[in-house]
């Protein structure tokens, strides 16, 4: 993060999301932010509270997509979820905290993997090592894991305590680096992944129940391990793997875990809307204002309980997001919305925003679909007429049925490259210009008929 100014975060994002200046905005100086936090004094870090950040706007205008190129722009932890996936606290459903124990978990994960990917030199040494005590075993002990081919290397003259002499060795590591070795077949010892089932009935704390008998039945039951026939190729990547991981201190990242998802996480939550409640009720709505104040909590600061250790909430950040089509923020409870200072609004996305859509980001629709026929030795060129007129048509159903923003484009463009797409191993013309008026052709039928545009497009 301290290499990637406000300027460059939103250039970033710019690659891939169009329009929403605002938003983009509050979300790299959200992100600054918390670098700058890190560089203060350890007292005055205590005090900085995160601003978190709700987006409003409605469906298909770029705030899930701000969400997901975050988490690859950014190194902190990360992770998006859905507010309609929890429940109040005495119903059956997920529980507000389970977001804390799976950022925790994707961190420690990550970590582990990173230290894998360092300590991998001095793992793949070690696994080399194994590999030629395998096929270079003790003449006092059994050989039959070593190919009869390889005989004429293993019978040469041993050392005083019956291994093989290392001039002997050395002969077959310079095999083993060649890769002449790479098709025979040894017997290894492999972990055997299956674990008993174990379901739990409870309504209440399933997840972390279910953390424990886990955890407890990987402690009292020994790790099975199976004999197997493996390729010396295959064999090496699985020590090395294995290597790897009893090098790695997981101690050390399980604690670096936690404090960085404490003091740089972020949490994206999403459709933030459909647990606000309009009015004052009994019935569903209960359980909504259930989830906001078992949300409360947790944005506010306090302890959770991982099967990690406990993890503070105090500096992690959330974003929110919603469509507010119904609700509005201020049917929030007071509490949450005060946990939510800064709001943003992001805008509806007219012609001039989708024809850019199709063709400016780096995911660009119109590159998606050329690519994919490309597969086929079937080029597709649209001109710039065309992609206007599937713009303009994209705006004219989202006025006309339900406005779904960008994600109408996807409709579009698969209705209106259905039959090439379909054709294309057997398609004799290889090359394919979309026009205006082929894409008035494929859709202009199905636009004027009210009835069928609701279902299809």
């Amino acid at each position: 993060m301290k290499d990637l100014k406000p300027v460059e975060i939103v250039t970033e994002l710019d690659k891939y999301i169009i329009g929403q200046k605002d938003a983009k905005k509050s979300v790299a100086i959200a992100l600054r932010n918390r670098w700058r936090r890190r560089q203060l004094d350890k007292d005055l870090q205590e005090e900085i509270a995160p601003k978190n950040i709700i987006l409003i706007g409605p469906t298909g205008v770029g705030k899930t997509e701000i969400a997901r190129r975050l988490a690859n722009l950014t190194d902190s932890p990360f992770y998006k979820v859905e507010a309609s996936k929890f429940t109040e606290v005495g119903y059956v459903g997920r529980d507000v905290e389970s977001m804390i124990r799976d950022i925790v978990e994707l961190t420690v994960n990550n970590l582990k993997a990173r230290q894998q990917d360092e300590v991998q030199e001095k793992a793949a040494a070690m696994a080399e090592e194994r590999i030629l005590d395998i096929l270079l075993p003790p003449t006092s002990q059994s050989s039959a894991a070593v190919s009869n081919d390889l005989d004429i290397i293993t019978t040469g003259p041993a050392d005083e305590d019956g291994r093989p002499k290392a001039s002997t060795r050395e002969k077959l590591r310079k095999m083993l680096k060649a890769g002449k070795l790479d098709s025979r077949q040894v017997d290894l010892e492999v972990a055997d992944k299956s674990s008993p089932m174990v379901e739990i009935f409870s309504n209440t704390g399933i997840e972390e129940m279910g953390i424990n008998v886990k955890d407890m039945l990987g402690s009292l039951m020994p790790k099975n391990t199976k004999r197997r026939k493996v390729k010396i190729k295959d064999a090496v990547k699985l020590l090395t793997q294995e290597e790897a991981s009893h090098l790695v201190d997981m101690e050390q990242v399980k604690t670096d875990a936690i404090t960085l998802v404490e003091q740089s996480g972020i949490i994206f939550i999403d459709e933030i809307d459909k647990i606000a409640s309009k009015d004052k009720s009994y019935g569903p709505e209960v359980s909504k204002e259930g989830v906001q104040r078992d949300l409360l909590p947790i944005v506010e600061g306090s302890s959770v309980p991982t099967k990690y250790g406990i993890v503070k909430t105090d500096h992690i950040l959330f974003i929110a997001s919603g469509a507010f089509h119904v609700s509005k923020p201020s049917d929030l409870i007071p509490e949450l919305q005060g946990r939510f200072p800064i709001r943003v609004e992001l805008h509806s996305l007219g012609a001039d925003e989708f024809r850019r859509i199709l063709t400016e980001p780096k995911n660009a629709l119109v590159l998606q679909y050329m690519a994919l026929l490309r597969t086929e030795g079937v080029q597709i060129e649209f001109t710039d007429c065309a992609v206007q007129k599937i713009a303009a048509i994209a705006v004219e159903v989202n006025s006309a049925t339900e406005n779904i923003g960008a994600r109408r484009l996807h409709t579009l463009m698969e209705k209106l490259l259905e039959d090439i797409l379909f054709a294309a191993p057997d398609i004799e013309e290889k090359k394919i210009v979309i026009d205006a008026s082929f894409v008035e052709k494929q859709l202009r039928n199905i636009v004027e008929n009210e009835d069928l545009t609701r279902y299809i497009l």
